[in-house]
């Protein structure tokens, strides 16, 4: 029985790999990324437009938790979404990101005025 569970639990960590491997892919970015720790939030930083600086705002507890709703957010913006994706995609990662990188959303370069 814990095969079992274990096999899912590994088809379920490959699929959202491989989503946000192809999100970064449709982003023009190294599909690689998705698997280095720290360097796929400077990734996804990039693609949301936001500054390199915002990833130390990362590991600040609670402060963490509104930027990585803000840079999903703004991910799913630069890819046609809306708001309601982006909130999926910070908190259902694993069924959002699979959505994105696999479907037929197209990223667009988003212009962030300062």
């Amino acid at each position: 029985m814990e095969i079992i569970v274990l096999l899912i639990q590994l088809a379920i960590v490959v699929a959202v790999i491989a989503g946000v491997w192809k999100t970064f892919a449709k982003a023009g970015q190294p599909g690689w990324a998705a698997i280095i720790p720290i360097y796929n939030v400077y990734i996804l930083l990039k693609i949301a437009n936001r500054p390199w600086w915002w990833l130390l705002l990362m590991l600040i507890p609670l402060v963490n938790l509104v930027i990585a709703i803000i840079v999903a957010i703004d991910v799913a913006k630069a890819f046609g979404k809306g708001a309601g994706f982006g909130i999926g995609l910070a908190l259902l990662g694993l069924i959002f990101y699979p959505i994105l990188g696999f479907g037929s959303a197209t990223y667009t370069q988003p212009v962030r005025t300062a």
